[in-house]
């Protein structure tokens, strides 16, 4: 009797060749395939502000966890003496300059060589290892075009003589200036090439010129790192404070102590008060000097010094962590500048870098100026007195205490200012 045979096959090779297991029984079809889900399109991401990308506000810490100064061993301790703004004179405007020379010779019975301009600031930085100035003009001579057009208001230029970067190195052992500012360009950017190769020339070691720490020695034999930042793409641009604690992180792992500079903020008399939030002048975003100096901090800086305001400003005291001067006004200011109180008013911040790479001690040094150039040691002190009660206003918790000798420390909790 011939019969279907039935031949066993593998179920494996069954399932190859897409036939059911069982003998005889009929193919089944196939599954239907599974519907795409359509995918969600990713969210956006979210508009953040340059000088906004700072970590979420930090919870109330053990004074431990306060430190943020890497622990790295100098030699020796190290006095940094900063300064404010410092312009010695412009040629670049000859009217003015012929008037406030006379001024200085009929009433002050002083010329206006640089070098002299100075000699009031030497005694006040004479103890420093280190003298930081904020370098408000160009240096140079000759044809230049002007960066003020014929109808510019509240436009001011200024280049000094050549012989204020000698002059400037003759404040101490070493001497570093800023370029990190408004005026640096007053000549054009062939101008801020000749302040930089004058101030190299005459050996005082420039900073803000770029992104990288600028290396200046100790008389211990120590390299300190020095940072210098301002609100303008041609610099290190202090509204991006990402990268300024990237860029201050990278210093604090060469050197055992940074100091950083900032030149930024609202300016003239209305501009005292220092607030968490960007600040604008004639238009100009001029960042945010509470998030920057959180960002330098942050980063490892010990020590961080402002300036452009053209008042002073508050300053902060972190506990077991940095010093932070907001701004320290008009220290010697030779130009068409506004000089009524308060931005006649100036301070010399002098502060001790101990063994462990922290700022141990600090002391403000009141200045102040009768004319445009005319420096003199405010033996009144208003400047301590100004700057505590602006630190009470602004940053109670924190604020460095200023007492009527110009010594700081930490503000203890709840503690006001007293009367002056």
């Amino acid at each position: 009797m011939h019969g279907t045979r039935c031949v066993r096959i593998g179920v494996g090779a069954l399932a190859m060749l897409g036939i059911a297991s069982g003998c005889g029984a009929p193919p089944r079809p196939p599954a239907p395939a599974p519907t795409p889900v359509p995918e969600r399109a990713p969210p956006p991401p979210p508009v953040v502000r340059r000088d906004s990308v700072r970590p979420p506000p930090a919870r109330v810490l053990p004074t431990s966890r306060l430190d943020t100064i890497p622990q790295r061993a100098l030699r020796a301790p190290v006095k940094v003496c900063a300064a404010g703004d410092v312009t010695l004179g412009t040629n670049l405007d000859t009217a003015w300059l012929r008037v406030a020379s006379a001024r200085l010779r009929t009433r002050f019975h002083q010329s206006d060589e640089p070098a002299t301009l100075l000699r009031p600031l030497r005694p006040i930085v004479a103890d420093a290892n280190v003298v930081l100035v904020n370098v408000e003009s160009a240096i140079g001579e000759g044809a230049t075009p002007s960066k003020c057009g014929p109808r510019s208001k509240n436009c001011f230029a200024f280049r000094a003589p050549v012989s204020s970067a000698a002059a400037l190195r003759s404040l101490g052992h070493t001497v570093v200036g800023n370029v990190a500012n408004n005026h640096a360009r007053d000549a054009g950017s062939a101008g801020r090439d000749s302040t930089i190769a004058a101030l190299t020339r005459a050996g005082v070691v420039v900073t803000g010129a770029d992104t990288i720490a600028t290396a200046v020695p100790t008389p211990a034999g120590d390299t300190i790192g020095v940072l210098g930042f301002y609100t303008s793409d041609s610099t290190p641009d202090a509204r991006d404070t990402a990268a300024v604690r990237r860029l201050v992180e990278r210093a604090t792992e060469r050197y055992p102590a940074v100091v950083v500079t900032m030149h930024l903020g609202a300016e003239g008399r209305d501009a005292q008060r220092t607030r968490d939030e960007s600040e604008r002048f004639l238009g100009i975003d001029r960042g945010n000097p509470v998030a920057f100096a959180e960002a330098a901090v942050r980063g490892g800086a010990t020590l961080v010094v402002g300036h452009g305001p053209h008042v002073l400003r508050a300053m902060e005291w972190r506990e077991r962590g940095a010093l932070i001067a907001y701004s320290l006004g008009n220290t010697l200011t030779y130009g068409p500048f506004r000089l009524r109180e308060p931005a006649n008013r100036g301070a010399v911040l002098c502060a001790t870098i101990d063994r462990t790479g922290r700022t141990s001690a600090a002391e403000l040094r009141p200045t102040m100026q009768l004319a445009p150039g005319v420096l003199r040691r405010d033996t009144r002190s208003r400047a301590t007195a100004l700057v505590d009660s602006l630190g009470q206003l602004d940053f109670p918790a924190t604020a460095a205490r200023v007492e009527r000798d110009g010594r700081l420390r930490a503000r203890e909790r709840g503690e006001a200012s007293s009367p002056r």
